[in-house]
């Protein structure tokens, strides 16, 4: 792990909740906790925060070996996907792609396909390959706005349609048309690698549960009691408060919200969720928005674009696919 990587895994991310009791969403587990039920829990840090997973299964030691095989997986598309690494893929297209093609995984090009589409259906909304935009203003450690001219020297260029994607020796490579795109996966890696956690789950004969990794979270069948499980969305003013909560039953629910990582400075947040258009923090009229969708990536990557898309999004969000919906504003 890099020392830029250490720096963000310590850091809580947009979506921590559950353990660190932070974040925008708080599981309704105590029908679970009754003596009958055979629910088996796992905690492990991943993808810069943190993995939990509840399941329920007859059999305790058949459980543990089916959360082994899914926290490793997360664990994979972490080592695959982040950019904190000159080895991953997405490390090694930002190092090498602007001068050659590089040849990544079937998977990464997946991910990175299923963000130019979100980045096409959404205008340029959520954007893939914005990377450059997210160093300079590195909002865990600056204090301060970076200069305007640096700003307006990235703003509003549409990085995404300078990622190619094409075969060059039987391989998928990803090729940068612009020096400075960096892609950055952040707002589509993590839903992806839950939902991958989710099938190994199945694979391993698991029926019902939870995958939550830092918010993003899966519902796997019915609860204990036979009905959805119930996910409560924390308020953004007091973490301690619920305004409501969402009713899951082999779908996902994330959100994107400003009051995780930020900084202030003269009497304005400048938030993490980053407005390709503006090359700044999106100008929301929201501090947070909770999407539902039929799977993680969909729901993260969707959310993301939520919050940048402001008022526009209830027109554009569903025209994306992933039977999307907004069930919460803050």
């Amino acid at each position: 792990m890099s020392n830029a990587e250490a720096r963000s895994s310590s850091l809580p991310s947009r979506r921590d909740i559950l353990a660190l009791g932070a974040g925008a969403f708080v599981v309704a587990m105590l029908p679970l906790l009754r003596r009958r039920d055979r629910l088996v829990r796992r905690t492990v840090p991943v993808m810069g925060t943190l993995g939990e997973f509840a399941v329920l299964h007859h059999d305790r030691r058949f459980a543990h070996g089916a959360l082994d095989a899914a926290a490793a997986e997360l664990v994979r598309v972490e080592r695959m996907l982040t950019r904190f690494s000159d080895t991953s893929d997405v490390g090694r297209v930002n190092r090498h792609a602007a001068r050659e093609a590089v040849v990544v995984s079937e998977e990464t090009a997946r991910v990175i396909e299923a963000g130019l589409e979100w980045a096409v259906a959404t205008g340029g909304a959520f954007d893939p390959s914005v990377g450059a935009i997210v160093e300079l203003w590195d909002v865990t450690h600056r204090h301060e706005p970076p200069p305007e001219r640096a700003v307006r020297r990235l703003a509003g260029r549409g990085f995404y349609r300078s990622v190619d994607l094409g075969r060059v020796r039987g391989g998928v490579a990803v090729r940068l048309s612009d020096p400075e795109v960096r892609i950055d996966l952040g707002g589509i890696a993590v839903g992806y690698g839950v939902d991958r956690a989710v099938q190994v789950l199945r694979d391993w004969g698991i029926r019902r549960g939870l995958v939550n990794v830092g918010g993003d979270i899966y519902a796997m069948g019915a609860s204990e009691d036979g009905d959805p499980w119930r996910i409560g969305v924390r308020s953004a003013d007091d973490p301690a408060k619920l305004v409501g909560d969402v009713a899951l039953e082999d779908a996902a629910v994330t959100t994107s919200g400003d009051y995780f990582q930020y900084f202030e400075y003269g009497g304005r947040r400048y938030h993490h969720l980053m407005d390709p258009a503006s090359a700044a923090p999106a100008q929301a009229p929201w501090h947070s928005v909770t999407v539902r969708a039929d799977g993680c990536m969909t729901a993260d990557a969707a959310a993301t674009a939520a919050f940048v898309l402001g008022d526009r999004a209830a027109e554009v969000l569903p025209k994306a696919g992933g039977n999307v919906r907004i069930v919460s504003v803050i």
